[in-house]
């Protein structure tokens, strides 16, 4: 009798045992569902939250995130829906493969943001920060990876990077800047590029009025009736350039390099200013 009871104890034991188990395990995803979420310290919202709220939003509507910190949370793939990011935090925010058109991100800060083929057609981006932003998934920088522009509305954006391929077919750029922050890459408090790399990108259409390009490397990109009234080309490098039917009234490309550029049909180079100045003007076509 006295082995059935023992057997009995046992038995009961092993239950209690293994339902503490089934407990302790189910907790334990419950900790692992939580931390696979991803979440900032500083953000004012989780990526599951954004993401419900973006689910949700009817045809219409725009869920407001103006104003709040976002910051580096991975919002890659999402769809925005023309949602409002004005003056939002975005620092360090992964938008791969995001959505972003026709959002309002104007006076957004996007530095160190990841672009990786983020499309930003007809977004609001004037007055935006995009400083130092991951543009490419490997060290081949494949165009392919570039984001998109074209008819966004970049008026006064603040912008220091390598964008190579990237799409600003229409875009607004008005007195964007493109130029270094310091004279010397590393100086302040971040680290700087000496010149901005926009290579292979399309600005046809464009308007870049008193936009500052200085030093920037445009090699192969095309301004096709573009207009560029009053840019900023100095020591810009425009080899191979087409620059065919675009409005160069007013630019200034003291030191550029026009090595193979098109300046057939180019409007307005009477009035461009240090063209005595430019490098290989003889080798371009007009």
């Amino acid at each position: 009798m006295a082995d059935v009871d023992g057997m009995a104890r046992i038995g009961r034991l092993r239950a209690i045992g293994f339902g503490l188990a089934v407990l302790i395990a189910g907790f334990g995803v419950t900790l692992a569902e939580e931390a696979t979420e991803n979440v900032s310290p500083s953000a004012d919202f989780t990526v599951r939250e954004i993401t419900r709220a973006l689910y949700d939003a009817k045809p219409g509507d725009r869920v407001d995130y103006s104003g709040h910190d976002l910051t580096y949370l991975d919002l890659s793939g999402l769809d925005f829906k023309q949602a409002s990011l004005a003056r939002t935090d975005l620092y360090g925010v992964d938008f791969t493969g995001a959505s972003l058109k026709g959002a309002d991100m104007s006076g957004a800060r996007l530095d160190r943001a990841v672009l990786i083929r983020a499309d930003f057609s007809g977004a609001d981006l004037r007055g935006a920060s995009i400083y130092r932003p991951t543009v490419f998934s490997d060290m081949r920088n494949n165009t392919a990876d570039a984001p998109r522009f074209a008819g966004a509305n970049l008026t006064g954006a603040r912008v220091q990077a390598d964008l190579s391929g990237a799409d600003f077919r229409g875009a607004n750029l008005t007195q964007a800047s493109f130029r270094p922050l310091e004279a010397k890459p590393g100086q302040g408090t971040m680290m700087t590029l000496a010149r901005n790399v926009l290579r292979s990108c399309d600005f046809s259409g464009a308007i870049l009025h008193h936009t500052d390009m200085t030093q920037a490397v445009l090699t192969f990109s095309s301004f096709s009736g573009a207009d560029l009234t009053g840019a900023i080309l100095v020591g810009a490098d425009l080899s191979k350039v087409d620059f065919s039917g675009a409005d160069l009234s007013g630019a200034d490309v003291t030191g550029a390099d026009f090595d193979g550029a098109n300046l057939a049909r180019a409007k307005g180079l009477d009035a461009v200013k240090g063209l005595a100045h430019a490098v290989n003007l003889d080798k371009a076509f007009r």
